[in-house]
């Protein structure tokens, strides 16, 4: 498979209009807008309870929004059930990397590609993602749950691209892991992208490694979207690097204050 990476297309597979969601009074996201293009990895910076988890459950259909649209390769599916969102060919890796700990490594693999009827198609991508994580295929007969965090990870993200997706989103992917472990990660996400063509968005807290896997970028602050750009341009604003990037120390803290301007594709 080719290493170069896939032609990005101007059309989004994913567009998000105004969405707003909430858990009963408290409001996670605000009006937030953002769109993915065919075979882009877009990501999603922000702090800790910035509404980035939000984002995915509401495209996922894990939440339904009270406000907006949400268009998945042309089609609004908006509120639709998640189980109708998977046959659609979207993947969600949720945060804390869930698997079905009682069934082995081939089961919870099986399990991904549950929507799909092409026997040959399921054993070669079977054998894909063990390409990429070999240490799945040595533990393929062992329960998921006796792997350890970083094995679970590699779990999580093989068991979505069994589904053969257009669109996967990926929360948090580095969360409990070490650098190492993270880094091996994030290389085999942006391998994913090249040689399949496998549209992402993700949603981390490591800046520098989601901005340098990552072609487009949106920074949230308290449930909106306050900055977007390439990541190459993203990565030479200031403000990433001094909230983000820990490039600049110069004692301030304090409420962060972002420029209403935005970059618009």
């Amino acid at each position: 498979m080719s290493t170069q990476p896939p032609a990005i297309s101007d059309q989004p597979v994913l567009k998000l209009l105004n969405v707003e969601s909430a858990y009963g009074p408290i409001k996670a996201i605000r009006g937030v807008s953002l769109q993915v293009r065919r075979s882009e990895i877009a990501t999603v910076l922000g702090s800790n309870g910035a509404g980035k988890t939000t984002i995915l459950k509401t495209i996922s259909g894990i939440i339904d929004p009270r406000k907006g649209s949400i268009e998945f390769k042309g089609q609004n599916i908006t509120a639709q059930d998640p189980a109708v969102i998977v046959q659609q060919g979207l993947s969600h890796v949720p945060e804390g990397r869930e698997v079905f700990p009682l069934l082995s490594v081939h089961d919870n693999l099986l399990m991904g590609a549950y929507t799909r009827s092409d026997v040959d198609g399921v054993a070669h991508d079977m054998e894909a993602v063990y390409g990429y994580f070999p240490i799945l295929r040595q533990r393929a007969t062992q329960d998921a749950g006796l792997l350890s965090g970083g094995q679970q990870q590699m779990l999580s993200i093989s068991r979505a691209l069994m589904a053969n997706p257009d669109l996967m989103l990926l929360d948090e992917p580095s969360l409990g892991l070490s650098p190492k472990l993270t880094k091996e990660i994030f290389e085999i996400v942006v391998r994913i992208n090249r040689e399949r063509g496998t549209t992402i968005l993700l949603v981390e807290q490591n800046a520098n490694m989601a901005l340098n896997a990552s072609d487009y970028g949106y920074v949230l602050e308290n449930g909106r979207i306050v900055m977007e750009d390439t990541c190459a341009h993203l990565r030479e604003k200031d403000d990433i690097k001094e909230f983000y990037l820990g490039m600049k120390e110069d004692g301030v803290r304090g409420e962060r204050r972002w420029k209403k301007k935005k970059t618009w594709r």
